[in-house]
């Protein structure tokens, strides 16, 4: 209930604002008073929508329930009596509210100041029993803090002991070279050395702590000049320490600084690599590309040598093989693209094939063999190239190993690109002639030409074997060769193979034969049949054999083959190339260009199949019209124009078959061109007598014939097929309208010229959008003299202009006055549609019926104004009750 059904001094105290004599509650206010009053039946007058018209139109929705309308008032005013009486109840309800308040203040004021006493009783408590345990634990806490400083002089003196100790029996191991006793001291020794850190400001720390320096220097100038001494070509027997010892030295040097231990191997790693460098020197002939996998059977050999013989003197966790591995590949890489620069010459792309696939070879190889992790890769990097399978595919070219030797490979890989360019020509030339050649539609069992699948199966393989290479600059290098030979594929394979129309120079004689056969003929069916038998005989258009549109068909096909095959592939390039590269790949243009093929073949069938009606419409307009004497069957030009269709379509939908969309367009393109042209025809009918009046035969039979072709134009895309399948429905909607306006002029045509304004009126209502242009032709057509055009002519003007402004005006009109009820005019025998369409005409009419038909009024619209008996009832007070009755429910919901 959002509105009070009555306004007291009390509403002001739960009633937010006032405004326009109407009361508007809070939200929440209108939540409380729906809880509040909730009930299984919903008052209308609680809706917050309340409307006072609308609840009178509900009471009273006709004339006779206003008999009930005093029993309605009175039940009205006993509601607002008892809801006056609950509001006053409420109200004085209220009025010990105030003091009952204060009372439980006051109340609660007493609790708080108990509450916060005895707080205060708490507080002082605890803070005397926190002095008692401090005096309790004072001497507690002095012994503890001699307890850690006692400890803590220990500890240190014996660091210091074993500092002292440990410097004497290192400087004596060092002596005798004992690495394996000295791993231990060193280590414990280093420690302790870095607790007395804070303890140098000492003068005898500061000399321990530069003696534990000096032994860590010392070793490592020692046990390098071992290993030097170990691994030379001419040791000197004096000072040479085995294998195991060497091992000792090893982990002596874990211990020492990383920069030692850096050194070190890579001092070790260029010993280990001198002979590879001094083999395969660049003026070696064994360090040319041919003999690559020379260099990698190398350290083949070189680490199983090496991992035999001193695989246990390295620990594991310093990757010696892995390192020697990552060197080898860096000089590699150095040394290769020094050799192809000087020698760019002698590379061509099978030896740099050969090169590169030997390298990505090795380098899987490599990463199968090690983790990576002197590269620098991660856990989760090397775990994947430990368990990711390499497929034919997919190749692993995510490696850790990936590019180390095959990155001086990239600069020369236009070579590759150039071999891919001239494969290509080499392949369009196949092609362009396998085009000269009858194609066999019938034995191929497809439309589409394979040389276009081959096409598309060799830039595959290109696209697969440059991602192995390379997915940068070279695979932008492809995507250019790819839209390089797709336009010439277009253009001397698609374009090159598509047939073309040779005219016929016998057309000037056409007309000539048509004029001598059709004079002072009287029959219709006599004259075009012998005018359309004479008109071919004579000469006729160029067209294609059925071979030719089957190949047009199939250049159609192969071009929508084509198109589709280019977004897949413009899609396939820009996943594979680098993010760098991806926005400059665009294959629009070659959408475009087999966009225009597939349109070009589409208009090539629509004008072989136009050209196969041109002779009949030519035979249509050389018809003595006027002089037609009876109405016959369908004429012999219509005849030959459904025997032009199922000669002709057939081919075209069986080749177009897996090409629905296109044969569809096929037929919408046609239709959009033929019956303009059909009606420029049938303008030029001449339909009237020498007296001015119509050939009402004549007439009868262009409409016949007209209906006919009608009739012929919505079957054509199922016409010669034994499945007999619904045309499209926008197919439809264009013939029937574009036809429809054909029978129209005709139906003009047979109206007679007076009186010229039913005639003009005629004319729009049959063709409201006729322009000026087509309304002379309709009058040329009807035979009406220039000066009589003229008048019908600013008649025209005058009625279409006063019927325009009339629509203006009666549009706004509809929609603020009421429309009166009023008959439907009644079809007369010059109504067109109901000859033509009885059934149209019905619907016609039914649709004018409802559009002219008062709409049924809303009950609001006659309270306050009721005439005839209901002005009477009741002794002539329900005019009175029902204005007493608004008047009420107004003041209470305004």
């Amino acid at each position: 209930m959002s509105e009070p059904a009555a306004t007291t001094a009390a509403d002001t105290a739960v009633v937010p604002s006032m405004g326009n004599n109407k009361i508007h509650f809070s939200k929440e206010v209108k939540q409380v008073i729906d809880k509040v009053l909730k009930t299984d039946e919903q008052d209308p007058m609680d809706a917050p929508d309340f409307n006072t018209v609308d609840y009178i139109n509900q009471l009273f929705p006709n004339e006779q329930s206003l008999a009930t309308i005093d029993e309605t008032i009175q039940r009205m005013q006993c509601e607002v009596s008892l809801i006056d009486d609950n509001i006053r109840s409420v109200v004085r309800g209220q009025t010990n509210t105030g003091q009952d308040g204060q009372l439980a203040l006051c109340e609660a004021q007493k609790v708080i100041s108990s509450l916060y006493s005895h707080i205060i009783d708490v507080k002082t408590r605890a803070e005397r029993t926190e002095e008692m345990v401090k005096e309790i634990t004072r001497d507690i806490k002095q012994l503890d803090c001699a307890k850690r400083n006692l400890t803590s002089a220990i500890t240190t003196l014996n660091h210091l002991h074993m500092l002292v100790g440990g410097i004497e029996s290192l400087n004596e191991l060092i002596v005798r070279r004992s690495y394996g006793e000295i791993l231990n001291p060193l280590q414990a020794i280093t420690e302790v050395n870095q607790h007395f850190q804070q303890y140098s400001d000492i003068e005898e720390i500061k000399n321990l702590s530069q003696s534990v320096d000096k032994i860590q220097v010392t070793l490592a100038q020692q046990i390098t000049e071992d290993f030097k001494e170990a691994f030379a070509s001419k040791p000197s027997t004096q000072h040479k320490l085995g294998l195991n010892q060497l091992a000792d030295a090893c982990k002596v040097m874990s211990v020492l600084d990383a920069k030692v231990k850096k050194e070190l191997l890579k001092w070790f790693i260029a010993q280990q690599l001198e002979e590879y460098m001094h083999l395969f020197h660049e003026n070696q002939d064994i360090a040319w590309l041919d003999k690559i996998d020379k260099r990698y059977a190398w350290l083949k050999r070189h680490l199983l040598d090496f991992e035999d013989k001193y695989g246990a003197v390295f620990p594991l966790d310093w990757e010696v093989s892995e390192r020697i591995t990552v060197e080898f590949c860096r000089q590699t890489r150095q040394q290769l693209s020094q050799i192809m620069a000087k020698r760019t010459n002698e590379i061509d792309v099978r030896l740099l094939l050969f090169a590169i696939n030997k390298t990505q070879a090795f380098e899987q190889l490599l990463s199968k063999r090690f983790t990576g992790i002197t590269l620098g890769a991660t856990p989760a990097e090397q775990t994947r190239v430990l368990t990711l399978p390499a497929t034919a595919e997919a190749p692993l070219t995510a490696t850790v190993f990936h590019d180390q030797i095959g990155q001086c490979f990239k600069p020369h890989l236009d070579i590759y690109i150039r071999s891919i360019d001239r494969n290509l020509s080499e392949l369009l030339e196949k092609f362009i002639e396998m085009s000269k050649e009858p194609y066999k539609f019938a034995e191929a069992k497809t439309t589409v030409y394979p040389s276009s699948g081959d096409l598309f199966v060799f830039y595959k393989k290109c696209m697969v074997q440059c991602n192995q290479l390379s997915n940068e600059q070279p695979m932008y290098d492809l995507a250019l060769v790819f839209k390089k030979y797709l336009r010439e594929y277009a253009a001397k394979v698609l374009e090159g193979s598509t047939p073309k129309v040779v005219t016929s120079s016998t057309g000037s004689s056409i007309g000539k034969s048509v004029s001598l056969l059709t004079r002072d003929m009287q029959n219709l069916s006599t004259a075009a049949g012998q005018v359309f038998h004479n008109f071919l005989k004579e000469g006729d258009t160029q067209r294609f054999a059925r071979d030719d549109l089957v190949r047009i068909c199939c250049v159609l096909t192969t071009g929508e083959y084509c198109l589709e095959t280019v977004q897949q592939l413009e899609d396939k390039l820009k996943e594979k190339v680098t993010p760098a590269y991806v926005s400059k790949i665009d294959m629009s243009e070659e959408k475009d260009v087999f966009h225009r093929i597939i349109s070009n073949c589409i208009q090539l069938l629509v004008q072989d199949l136009e050209a196969g009606c041109e002779a009949s419409l030519q035979a249509m307009a050389k018809v003595q019209w006027q002089h037609i004497s009876n109405v016959g069957d369908q004429s012999a030009f219509i005849s030959s124009i459904c025997s032009n269709f199922k000669q002709t379509v057939p081919t075209i939908r069986d080749t177009l078959a897996s090409s629905r969309k296109y044969f569809t367009q096929f037929c919408h393109r046609f239709v959009a061109a033929f019956i303009p042209k059909f009606i420029n025809v049938l303008y030029r009918c001449k339909l009237t007598l020498s007296d001015g009046s119509n050939n009402v035969l004549g007439c009868e039979q262009l409409l016949l014939d007209t209906h006919s072709l009608k009739t012929a134009l919505l079957e054509l895309p199922s016409v010669g097929s034994s499945v007999n399948r619904k045309a499209p429905t926008s197919y439809t909607k264009v013939v029937v309208k574009d036809m429809t306006r054909a029978e129209m002029i005709i139906k003009v045509v047979m109206t007679p010229v007076q009186p010229p304004a039913h005639f003009t009126q005629q004319v729009l209502k049959l063709l409201p959008d006729i322009t000026i242009a087509e309304y002379q032709k309709i009058l040329d057509m009807k035979a009406v003299k220039r000066v009589d055009q003229l008048q019908l002519i600013d008649l025209f003007k005058h009625t279409a202009s006063a019927a325009a402004v009339s629509g203006l005006m009666d549009a706004p009109a509809s929609e603020e006055e009421t429309p009166t009820v009023t008959d439907a005019p009644a079809p007369t025998t010059e109504e067109p549609e109901a000859i033509e369409n009885p059934t149209a005409n019905a619907t016609e009419t039914a649709s004018t019926t409802a559009a002219n038909a008062t709409p049924k009024r809303a009950f609001i619209f006659s309270v306050g104004s009721f005439t005839g008996s209901a002005d009477k009832n009741a002794d002539g007070s329900s005019q009175t009750g029902i204005r007493k009755l608004e008047s009420l429910l107004k003041k209470r919901f305004p």
